[in-house]
């Protein structure tokens, strides 16, 4: 192959490559600008009166943190820019966004009293769901004929009481045999 020819296929591959970045840069863009457009609507749809305040503090941190990932992406966007115009981007600099724009993300979720309320319910359930496990463990325990906590808390009641009986008698005994001892 001449020098003109591979000259050639490498602008062509060149320009190819140029417009295959550039149409996932507008389709990110549309993707983002659709994306806002939805979460602004739904957002306005919601009439804030019939709403509770950890519902609206809910909703609050929920379009918080969407603009931080929102944020993020513009970051990228101005990542991949630079990227097309030569720039050495490094790989770790997509991660270290992503990593801190989740972080920030959270916080904004996770610090709204109707996170709180959220995490208490399922907590709240999850005890709920063990407590039916077991007696259903008990049942199953019970059924099959073998022993469960609640039988063996009863043998160690029931040993304990002999000891301490066991002990006032020896205790008695004692006693008697001294007066026993004492009489002869």
């Amino acid at each position: 192959m001449s020098e003109t020819t591979q000259t050639a296929t490498g602008e062509q591959w060149g320009e190819y490559v140029e417009q295959l970045n550039q149409s996932f840069v507008e389709a990110f863009e549309d993707n983002m600008r659709m994306q806002t457009e939805f979460l602004e609507s739904w957002r306005d749809s919601l009439d804030d009166s019939s709403l509770d305040k950890t519902t609206v503090e809910g909703m609050a941190g929920a379009a918080r943190a969407y603009e931080v990932w929102m944020e993020a992406a513009d970051a990228q966007q101005e990542l991949l820019n630079e990227s097309l115009r030569g720039e050495d981007i490094e790989l770790e600099a997509f991660r270290d966004l992503y990593l801190n724009a989740a972080n920030d993300a959270f916080k904004e979720v996770m610090g709204t009293s109707a996170f709180a309320a959220a995490t208490g319910q399922t907590v709240g359930e999850l005890l709920d769901a063990s407590e039916q496990v077991d007696q259903m463990n008990q049942q199953t325990l019970e059924s099959v004929g073998f022993a469960t906590a609640a039988d063996i808390e009863e043998v160690g009641e029931r040993l304990v009481e002999l000891e301490r009986r066991q002990h006032t008698l020896e205790t008695k005994l004692d006693h008697v045999i001294e007066m026993l001892d004492d009489e002869s």
